[in-house]
């Protein structure tokens, strides 16, 4: 018999948080969405101030700028991904140039991959280095087709900087790039280049645990069928994401401005 008909029983077993595989992704799950949240809004935040500075009359220079942040964008994520993994080990260049300068010990080394939480914070600031000139395009191109007339009636019923940009900036921002920030929060979710490139799931502090704490649930899955083939484990994985991602984006699109206000900018 090659196979059997079990039901829901995988996925009851998933579910089950006093079983390893159901606590473990329970824990996978919770840092996948903490991930892929401040994966999307720290490049979006970032992206915007960097494309409102560089655009703002006052910058000299403007092609420059730009030019410096799409340079980055030719060199392939996936060769920009190995070199800061190799860079950031033990005996890395960055520990050793901090060894040098006497800022830590000789025999010692920031644990930029092999701490959970020094990991975590290293993986998200290392895809805001990777991700922000992509965000600054789409944003530049969103601040030079904002009208005018706007920015200039506001000035002459005295509306200061902020107002400025709370009332009109940031709107016509998020009207026209919601469905962007949907694509990318699904992007992230399974963005599994950066984590397998970084750290590869690692540090792993659960030995009886199949995922590390920085597994994301598509890097899980993927040690799952490849690894421990778990492939009846790994089919569920890929079905609850699908269904959450697919609700989720629904459930967001339709509920924005960007759809309910079509045709409103």
């Amino acid at each position: 018999m090659l196979f059997d008909w079990v039901g829901l029983e995988n996925f009851v077993t998933l579910f089950d948080s006093t079983s390893i595989l159901g606590s473990t992704f329970w824990s996978v799950l919770t840092w996948t969405i903490v991930w892929a949240f401040f994966a999307t809004f720290t490049n979006y935040i970032f992206g915007m101030i960097l494309a409102m500075v560089i655009n703002r009359p006052g910058t000299r220079a403007k092609s420059f700028w730009r030019f410096c942040f799409v340079l980055s964008c030719a060199v392939p994520s996936f060769v920009s991904l190995l070199i800061m993994r190799t860079m950031l080990q033990p005996d890395g260049a960055v520990n050793v140039l901090l060894r040098n300068l006497g800022w830590i010990a000789q025999d010692s080394s920031l644990p930029f991959f092999t701490d959970s939480l020094w990991a975590k914070v290293t993986i998200i600031v290392i895809n805001i280095w990777v991700g922000v000139p992509y965000t600054l395009l789409q944003l530049t191109g969103v601040l030079q087709n904002i009208p005018g007339e706007l920015y200039e009636a506001a000035k002459i019923d005295g509306a200061n900087a902020m107002q400025i940009f709370s009332k009109i900036t940031l709107p016509y921002m998020l009207y026209i790039t919601t469905p962007y920030l949907i694509a990318t929060f699904t992007g992230n979710v399974n963005n599994f280049n950066i984590i397998y490139l970084l750290s590869g799931g690692d540090p792993v502090t659960d030995l009886a645990s199949t995922a590390g704490s920085t597994d994301l649930l598509v890097t899980w899955l993927y040690k799952l069928t490849i690894d421990k083939q778990y492939y009846n484990v790994g089919a569920v994985i890929g079905i609850l994401t699908f269904m959450i991602l697919a609700a989720v984006s629904l459930l967001a699109y339709r509920n924005s401005k960007s759809y309910k206000e079509e045709g409103g900018f």
